[in-house]
């Protein structure tokens, strides 16, 4: 196995080498003399008028990009009202998930609420308990924040070995955005908690009913009340009119169509505390209140989903790196599944419990590569493989997930899920 990596030259210096450095013809550099047709002929949309800009109100993808969706597994999918799609990571850069292309996850379907007629009430442990509207919560002061939203089951089905085949369906339950809304801290002041108030149970009003207990602490730290992402209102899916966000946090405690928050005591231990999202171990307990997304990477691209087609010659490695608790300082890289690793180059701005860029240029001479991607965060705390993983855990846990992903590509450029010891 070690053999037939020797070969490899990782290089950032690739591109700015010309195509005789290189052995192969690299883009931009093909001679107009060959009779490339695309370029020196007329096309049709060199000779007719465009669309008007009355004619999409609402602005739409291009439709070369029509295959840039959400996509469901359907032996995954029992019913679409409870269940799960998946972002095409794949197929994006930079850092900002699309709103159109942010998964989805219900345990009731999208609730379509009528802004004018929803409400938001504080009561429990506090010293007045209030109801506010969606023009109320606009009067207070609101912030803007990048954050990533990461289902605890993203990459669960991967426990058991390689199951799924593309990144968009190992890791693409997740999006990053940037949401607009009150710090949650200014609406419980407002209701004044008393002493005893240690937790709050946040409940959604779509049919499931959803809930969750959040330790105090973390809501009087960074949490909002957002009612916009990217700018634009919430999307119906992701909570309109107005959600909880939880940074660093499981997505399943982000409560959407958020409706009521409760302070009391202690935690309530609701169903979606107690039969899900606790981390099973080997030996049959469960580990509780997990609730921090450890650090985390995936190479979207050379993927399953998105293999090498241009042939040998100079490669982009790229992908998404993330940790719930701070910063990604350093992703690094290999490209010989773990025998040489090399320091990835960070892209972007540098965000607190946001995904982070990264790049690595090669000169692919068209050998064989296993590639791995393994981040650091601000802690220090270091992405552990997935043995790592289940020496503590066992193979029954399907949640928090963050081992290490492996992609073999073989000499054609395709790529496959796979696992190395």
């Amino acid at each position: 196995m070690i053999d037939q990596f020797k070969g490899m030259k990782p290089s950032r210096r690739a591109f700015l080498r010309g195509a005789a450095a290189a052995g192969v013809a690299v883009a931009g550099t093909k001679a107009a003399a060959e009779g490339e047709a695309q370029i020196l002929n007329k096309q049709p949309w060199n000779q007719a008028l465009g669309a008007g800009v009355d004619e999409s109100p609402y602005g739409m993808p291009s439709k070369f990009e029509a295959g840039v969706v959400r996509k469901n597994v359907p032996w995954l999918t029992a019913e679409s009202i409870s269940s799960i799609n998946f972002t095409p990571i794949h197929e994006l850069d930079g850092i900002i998930t699309p709103n159109g292309l942010c998964f989805e996850r219900h345990h009731g379907g999208a609730a379509e609420i009528d802004p004018a007629e929803h409400r938001i009430m504080i009561n429990g442990l506090v010293d007045r308990e209030l109801v506010f509207t969606m023009e109320d919560l606009m009067r207070f002061p609101r912030e803007n924040h990048v954050y990533f939203l990461e289902c605890a089951a993203n990459s669960g089905m991967e426990w058991r070995g390689a199951q799924l085949n593309g990144c968009q369906f190992t890791h693409g339950m997740i999006h990053n955005v940037m949401y607009t809304g009150v710090p949650l801290r200014l609406l419980l002041e407002e209701a004044g908690v008393k002493t005893e108030g240690k937790w709050l149970l946040a409940e959604g009003a779509d049919a499931s009913g959803m809930t969750r207990s959040i330790p105090m602490e973390k809501a009087l730290d960074d949490c909002l009340v957002a009612f916009k992402m990217n700018g634009e209102a919430l999307r119906a899916e992701q909570g309109y009119p107005v959600r909880l966000v939880v940074p660093g946090w499981e997505g399943n405690m982000w409560i959407k169509w958020l409706r009521r928050l409760e302070v009391g005591d202690q935690p309530w231990h609701h169903r979606e505390e107690t039969s899900k999202y606790t981390d099973l171990l080997g030996d049959g307990q469960a580990r509780r209140f997990t609730w921090e997304m450890d650090a985390k990477s995936v190479i979207t691209s050379p993927s399953p989903q998105k293999p090498i087609t241009h042939g040998k010659g100079p490669l982009v490695i790229t992908g998404l790196a993330w940790s719930g608790r701070g910063t990604i300082p350093r992703v690094d890289i290999t490209i010989d599944g773990g025998i040489n690793w090399m320091q990835a180059r960070m892209d972007g701005p540098s965000l607190d419990k946001s995904m982070h860029r990264f790049y690595y240029e090669i000169d692919w001479d068209g050998a064989p590569l296993l590639l791995q991607s393994r981040a650091h965060d601000s802690t220090g705390y270091v992405q552990p493989t997935k043995d790592q993983l289940r020496s503590v855990r066992g193979l029954n846990s399907i949640y928090h997930n963050n081992g290490i992903q492996t992609w073999a590509v073989n000499s054609d450029g395709v790529a496959e899920n796979v696992e190395i010891s």
